[in-house]
Formats: C-alpha cells, structure tokens, sequence
C-alpha cells in the first residue's frame, strides 16, 4: 500500500492527534485506578478504626451465683428430672429427619 503526497500531508497530522488521544485515555484509566485504590484504603482505614457494636454482658455479683447455687441444690432432683424431659424433646424435632443418607 503506497500513500500519495496528499494522503501523507492528511495522514500524518491525524497520526499525532491519535497519539495524543491514546496518550490521554491512558494518563485517565491510571488516575482512576490511583483514586480507587486511594477510596479503598480510606475505607479499609475507616472500618480499623471503628468499633464494633456488642452486646452488652450482664455482670453476675458472687452473691447472685452463691445464691442460684443454693437454689439449684435444695430443687435439684426436681430440676434434673425437668432438664432430662426438656433435652428429649429438644432431640425429637418436629419435621427434621433423625438419619443422614450418605448415597447419591
């Protein structure tokens, strides 16, 4: 393919704007990665240093515990036979199956 004088005098200055064209899209993509990755630390940053939100622990005193201790002794036949029936019916769910099927 052989270009003419006229066709060079065209070609030649749309080559150069090209160029610059292609130059600028470039400079554009780096400075959006530059300020993603800069939103992204900021972000990162912002989540250290903020506290996450927990539930607050009710303290027990020691005469709180001394005096569940002795309650739980004095009704512990009662209790115990109450827990057993509440861990049987814990056990026996109303729709889940009682075997896993390894096949298939």
């Amino acid at each position: 393919m052989s270009l003419k004088g006229v066709e060079l005098q065209i070609a030649i200055p749309k080559t150069v704007d090209a160029g610059k064209m292609v130059g600028e899209h470039q400079q554009h993509v780096v400075q959006q990665q530059y300020h993603a990755n800069e939103s992204l630390k900021r972000e990162i940053e912002r989540k250290q240093l903020t506290v996450n939100d927990t539930e607050k622990i009710s303290e027990v005193s020691e005469e709180e515990k001394e005096k569940k201790r002795k309650g739980k002794q004095s009704s512990n036949n009662h209790n115990g036979q109450k827990k057993q029936q509440q861990e049987q019916q814990r056990v026996q769910h109303p729709y889940k199956g009682k075997y896993i099927d390894f096949s298939g």
